[in-house]
């Protein structure tokens, strides 16, 4: 058998840049140190292993202790501290660590529980942005050091001290987890129970003290507690792993901004201008929030190079969305999304996506004003299988419309902007610079997302709702405000397909768009398939509520006719009499 992973040492990794700043932003930087050893028994089922800080993913520190009982106790504890960090880095990125973690720790357990004769304790530390997150199964324990109080961060899967809880023990596991704020100087203790059995709060606070030192080796730190757990007597086997936060990411609005603008806006380009490689042929959009540019680098091929507009030089809202659109594009691979390509290191900032040749659905929309209902559902069904790549992935793209979604000349639809997608792994970085007002177009934006409330897989159905019901009328299926008032939008009646002018589309399309653009999310559908198939065939649950439905309900425009004639002849009546 390998022997246990050893001490990991790591000073951070800055952020890329173009150039060094004397007020860059801060990384993540972490140091490790850690020492482990069979103490008086013949062999080690100890282990411990640390990762140096990903931007993305964040650093990681893990211990486990091999139960003795178990036939495979050593390999069980190596196993489970080196698959925790690989398998938890090869997470999609947009993953939050809580999800990421627990996920990768519950299919440890299952293939352990498969795999008879192994069974570890698991402690983790995962820093990400300004949080870290502790994840725990089993008795061997995380300690946090800040200013000169220890406490511990774990509970003890013990009862009448027998192991309770453990990876590889049940098939259904309980992880510990909690998130604490990040600060400089924080330093993290992981134990096994062969120290702290025997050593107590008091003995490792003086015994990692030494830590907070700058200067400390984290190695010789850790070397000092085993070296006093055992002078104390501990019978079983001796680990321990020091993390010391030497910077903690700082989440100052100014150095988020530095970081979004390192790289120089190029100035409008005319055909013929060479960047970096590429030759603009000619300009294919030119709005006012950015440029786009047909290219061809050096081999022939042609690209689309797309470039802010120096308008939004200082808007680090907007550049945060253009980089971030990038950043996903290269993470998402789907024939129904824009492939966007890696690009050579550059001063200017600039991304480099697959040229489409073809028109956007707004304009393939004016093209086509009364299209078939069978063209129409094959494009929803290309955008709505485009959506389940970003759900896959835990994303949700916010602001779907027809000017954001291309068709092109074999006829397939495309979503092309992505900047305002959102991932739940996003809200964990420090320099991720925070939206002040919902995102999203008017008229197409989810009304829960108008208050306030954040947007799910279900302000993506209510947009592609709109959508199609736009491609079949050219209109909206609710009359938007005048302003970004969600207030405004509630109580509006949905818009009859007959009422927009497409009496020619059978009722049960009317009721399929109705619940996928609900006011409430709750009434909307769940998935994107249930969408495409109520699309393709009558739903029996929708037709029979809506047959049983009250006038008022099933045709509010209709209802109000009538009692306008009714209160009419009302007053006739009376004025006659």
């Amino acid at each position: 058998m390998p022997s246990p992973p050893g001490p990991v040492r790591n000073q951070g990794r800055a952020h890329a840049a173009a150039r060094v700043e004397p007020a860059a932003p801060k990384a993540l930087a972490v140091s490790y140190g850690g020492v482990s050893l069979p103490g008086v028994r013949s062999t080690n089922e100890d282990a411990f292993a640390a990762a140096p800080p990903d931007r993305l993913k964040g650093a990681v520190a893990v211990i486990a202790d091999g139960l003795s009982s178990s036939e495979q106790a050593q390999m069980a504890s190596q196993t489970a501290v080196t698959e925790f960090i690989d398998e938890y880095l090869a997470t999609p990125e947009t993953w939050t660590a809580k999800t990421a973690a627990a996920r990768v720790l519950n299919a440890l357990n299952r293939w352990f529980c498969h795999h008879e004769g192994m069974a570890t304790t698991v402690s983790a530390v995962i820093a990400k942005g300004r949080t870290a997150h502790v994840f725990h199964v089993g008795d061997s324990r995380v300690y946090r050091l800040r200013d000169g109080n220890l406490e511990q961060l774990t509970r003890d899967h013990r009862k009448q001290a027998m192991l309770t809880n453990a990876l590889g023990m049940e098939l259904h596991m309980e992880v510990d987890y909690l998130a604490e704020d990040l600060a400089d100087g924080d330093v993290f203790l992981l134990t096994t129970d062969g120290i702290h059995d025997v050593l107590g709060a008091q003995e490792l606070r003086r015994g990692v003290a030494l830590a907070t030192a700058v200067d400390a080796s984290l190695e010789d730190v850790a070397k000092s507690v085993v070296a006093s757990a055992l002078e104390q007597g501990s019978d079983d086997n001796v680990s321990c792993l020091i993390a010391r936060i030497d910077a903690a990411p700082a989440e100052d609005i100014d150095e988020a901004h530095r970081r979004l603008t390192r790289q120089v806006i190029p100035p409008p380009l005319s055909p013929g201008a060479r960047i970096d490689g590429f030759r603009v042929l000619r300009t294919i959009d030119e709005g006012t929030r950015s440029h786009i540019y047909l290219a061809e680098d050096e081999s022939g091929r042609r690209v689309a190079l797309k470039v802010p507009s120096e308008a939004f030089a200082e808007d680090p809202v907007y550049l945060d969305g253009f980089i971030r659109e990038e950043w996903i594009g290269r993470r998402i691979e789907h024939p129904g999304v824009m492939k966007v390509l890696p690009r050579p290191e550059s001063r200017f900032l600039y991304y480099i996506a697959e040229h489409i040749d073809g028109r956007t659905l707004r304009q393939w929309m004016l093209d086509h004003p009364r299209p078939a209902i069978d063209e129409v559902r094959r494009l929803v069904g290309e955008i709505a299988r485009a959506l389940r790549a970003f759900q896959r992935l835990q994303m949700v793209h916010r602001d779907l419309k027809p000017d954001n979604v291309m068709v092109g000349r074999d006829g397939n639809a495309k979503i092309i902007d992505f900047g305002t997608a959102y991932a739940q792994g996003f809200d964990e970085l420090s320099s991720a610079v925070r939206e002040t007002h919902p995102v999203g177009s008017v008229g197409y934006v989810a009304p829960e997302c108008l208050l306030g409330q954040g947007a799910t897989h279900a302000a993506d159905i209510y947009a592609l709702g709109i959508v199609t019901y736009e491609m079949l009328t050219g209109k909206l299926p609710y009359k938007p405000p005048l302003a970004r008032d969600a207030k405004a939008y509630l109580g509006r009646p949905y818009i009859p397909l007959a009422e927009a002018g497409r009496p020619d589309l059978p009722k049960w399309i009317d009721l399929t768009l109705a619940k996928a653009t609900a006011q409430d999310p709750a009434n909307r559908y769940e998935a994107l398939s249930e969408l495409t198939t109520d699309l393709s065939q009558p739903n029996p649950d929708l037709v029979r509520r809506a047959e049983s439905a009250p006038l008022l309900e099933k045709n509010p425009t209709l209802f109000w006719k009538l009692v306008s004639a009714a209160l009419a002849a009302l007053l006739a009546l009376t004025l006659v009499l």
